[in-house]
Formats: structure tokens, sequence, C-alpha cells
């Protein structure tokens, strides 16, 4: 059975947002952020190799939740399921894209940036959403006038965060959890120094909604 998109929160308060140029590096990452206490890993389809990592950390870490972001069309979304992907993100809302995730069993996190996109997402039942990209659409001001009249939607803000920012972020009353490519700097995963990662994952897990 399909989680709710919601229990991603229930892992921590930061969904690491990841992009993976080499397989090799995957299972390391991944374990280091695990190491961490980050559980939910959003491994990115930014690069040729992203599908073949999300395999990989799927098969070898079962107890990481491994989604997919950056899903644009139903064929993302059906190439992430088949590699193991047990959720899916996406930059924005298409419609398309929502029934289909929900027709194979694929919780979803649409992206939203607007008042509109909200009423879009809600009016294919979708509540728990992506607020992207957090701090260019209007970060913490945005968020605080969105709730007004959505207070029954529930936010995951990426773009932008920081580790100063994101305490500010969690504790809106709207805001479940936040993204973060903090938490994998890309010179750290091109030193393959997994050490470092998995200090960021601590600390990242040692955030207070």
């Amino acid at each position: 059975m399909a989680m709710n998109p919601l229990e991603l929160a229930d892992h921590g308060p930061v969904i690491p947002v990841i992009v993976l140029q080499r397989v090799e590096d995957a299972v390391p990452l991944a374990r280091a952020l695990l190491d961490g206490g980050v559980r939910v890993l959003e491994v990115t389809l930014r690069t040729p190799a992203a599908l073949d990592c999300m395999r990989a950390i799927a098969r070898a870490l079962p107890e990481a939740i491994v989604g997919a972001g950056t899903i644009r069309s139903v064929a993302d979304a059906e190439a992430a399921k088949d590699a193991g992907c047990r959720f899916g993100v996406s930059p924005g809302y298409d419609s398309d894209i929502g029934h289909a995730c929900r027709n194979m069993g694929l919780p979803l996190l649409p992206g939203v940036a607007t008042a509109s996109e909200v009423m879009a997402a809600n009016a294919d039942g979708y509540d728990f959403l992506k607020f992207f990209p957090a701090t260019a659409a209007g970060g913490i001001p945005m968020l605080k006038g969105l709730h007004g009249p959505f207070a029954d939607v529930s936010f995951c803000p990426t773009g932008g965060i920081t580790p100063e920012t994101a305490p500010q972020f969690l504790a809106l009353p709207n805001v479940k959890v936040c993204g973060g490519s903090w938490l994998t700097p890309q010179d750290a995963v091109d030193a393959q120094d997994w050490a470092r990662i998995t200090r960021l994952a601590r600390e990242a897990s040692a955030l207070r909604r």
C-alpha cells in the first residue's frame, strides 16, 4: 500500500535534495545520510546517472526511503517507480502527472509557487505540496500569506533554504518539513567526504519544528 506523502515528514525535518553524477557515489552517499539520521532521500532526475543511482540505493539500502525529484512527465514518474522509488517530487504541478502517480501508487509531492497552483493541486486531491523555488517565490512571507486561504494545506519549502533559515521556515504552522541541497554539497560528493555529509545530516536531523 502506498504511503501518505505526509508520512515523509515523520522521518525528520529536512529532506535532502541530491544531485548525483556517478553511480558509484550513490550507495556511500545514501549510507552517510542514513548514518546522520536522514532516511528520506530525494534523488533528482537531473543527471544521466540518476535512475541507476536510485536503483542502486533502493536495492542496497532498503531502510532508506528513496524518492525521485524533478519529475516533469508521466514517463519520469513511471521510470522512477520502476527504479524502486517510494515517492516522487515535481518542480511544478501538472494534472496528468498527478493522476498518473495516483494510478500507479506513487505518492507525489507536487511543486507549487502560486495560489492558483495550490488550487489546481488541491482539486486533484493533493494537500501536501512542495513550495518551490521557496526563497525566490516569496519565502516566509509568501507561506504566511498562503496560510490564510489554505489553512488545510501543508508545505515542504525547497529552493534557496540554508541551515540558518531552515528553522525559520520550520517554525511556520503550514510547514511540515523542508528540502535542502546543503546536506550533500557537490565538493563533498566529488571528494567522497562521507564523514562531512554524515555530520551535515546529523545537524539537519537536530533541527526542530
